[in-house]
């Protein structure tokens, strides 16, 4: 078998974006399918998707680590990383295919039929208020998710804002959470991600301010590259700590596998290079008594390639779920995205479990890459 083409497929979702897919066609027929959104820019994804379809033109797909070698010479940055990732989903796609069984199969089989899944509301929120933000939440507890997860700091974006005292810009964003605890009352989990947009001294004010809202983790206060200041922050506050989103390659979580920087790490398949380096970050956090909750708020895809294989892991938390984007985000995929009281079940078909809907695809895809994604690096 070998590579015919690498096809970027892109679908138009809101303000907030597209989704990026990745097909992967073969002289055999099967066509592997992936996700390569959010890497900062879809036009630079979609530039180093064609490189890679030169590349790999006649490659055998089942040949993975041989294909990531040869893709990762493109060091291109995160664009170049998460169309790599996107189509080390493929190829894995079409190896399950293949062989007629899901991926999880090729990765030692599922301990989990299903996934608990957190509603992360922040890219369905088009009223920033506090009562925005509560509404949403209140919603999608009524769908059935038992955790929610906001990005409450607007204010933060500028690097001169002020930092301490009456004015001080997180305020707005403390307002924001401690509404969404009052709506959806104690029982919920509650996580708040800070998009790194503070300094050492400021999250640990924030995390102060926000110890009566009792969250279930504060994500990256600091720049994941604050390795010091991240590990201090961890060790001081009284609830734990995410990070780990942005991440590359067993040797971009190595500093947060060596000590203890956060209490759960966040790979994404989308960034990270693909499924089999995920299994690896999560063994080696498993070594270090770490949780594994993946990085998620994309498409389906994403979505369902993360499934098959985080479903395989001891140490698995909860994954994140763009709630709210769109209505018809489920049935973009066949068989449809199914979930139910805040669960993902686990697609037992082969390969990543799913196909693109063909009529869907018609109605919502892109004929081209928008030159800047609207999604940016942070926040998502």
């Amino acid at each position: 078998m070998q590579i015919t083409s690498i096809e970027p497929v892109v679908v138009h979702v809101n303000h907030r974006g597209d989704w990026l897919f990745v097909h992967v066609h073969t002289d055999a027929g099967i066509v592997g399918l992936g996700e390569a959104s959010h890497s900062g820019s879809d036009a630079l994804a979609v530039a180093a998707l064609q490189h890679f379809d030169e590349q790999l033109r006649g490659h055998d797909p089942r040949q993975i680590e041989a294909a990531v070698q040869k893709m990762a010479r493109l060091n291109g940055g995160r664009a170049s990383q998460t169309a790599l990732s996107g189509v080390e989903q493929a190829l894995w796609d079409i190896v399950g295919q293949e062989l007629g069984v899901p991926v999880h199969r090729l990765f030692g089989g599922a301990l989990r039929d299903k996934l608990r899944l957190y509603a992360n509301i922040n890219r369905h929120v088009r009223e920033r208020t506090p009562q925005g933000f509560a509404h949403a939440a209140t919603q999608a507890v009524g769908e059935g998710f038992g955790a929610i997860k906001l990005a409450p700091f607007d204010e933060l974006r500028q690097p001169d804002h002020i930092r301490t005292g009456p004015k001080a810009a997180w305020r707005a964003g403390v307002e924001r959470v401690r509404a969404v605890r009052q709506a959806i009352g104690d029982t919920v989990e509650l996580a708040v991600d800070c998009h790194g947009r503070m300094d050492s001294s400021e999250g640990l004010i924030v995390a102060a301010e926000l110890a009566d809202c009792r969250l279930f983790w504060y994500e990256e206060p600091v720049p994941d590259a604050q390795v010091d200041d991240l590990a201090a922050i961890t060790a001081q506050i009284p609830m734990p700590t995410a990070s780990g989103e942005n991440l590359f390659g067993m040797e971009g979580f190595r500093p947060f596998l060596t000590r203890r920087v956060v209490d759960m790490l966040m790979p994404d398949v989308k960034h990270d290079g693909g499924l089999a380096i995920t299994k690896q970050i999560a063994a080696a956090a498993q070594m270090a008594q770490l949780l594994i909750a993946p990085h998620n708020p994309a498409g389906p895809v994403a979505t369902a390639a993360t499934a098959q294989v985080i479903s395989t892991v001891p140490n698995f938390y909860i994954l994140e779920y763009a709630w709210g984007e769109v209505d018809w985000r489920a049935d973009l995929l066949a068989p449809v995205e199914r979930i139910e009281d805040g669960y993902l079940f686990l697609s037992q078909e082969a390969g990543i479990g799913h196909r693109l809907n063909p009529d869907l695809l018609v109605r919502h895809r892109r004929e081209q890459a928008s030159a800047r994604d609207s999604s940016r690096v942070r926040p998502v």
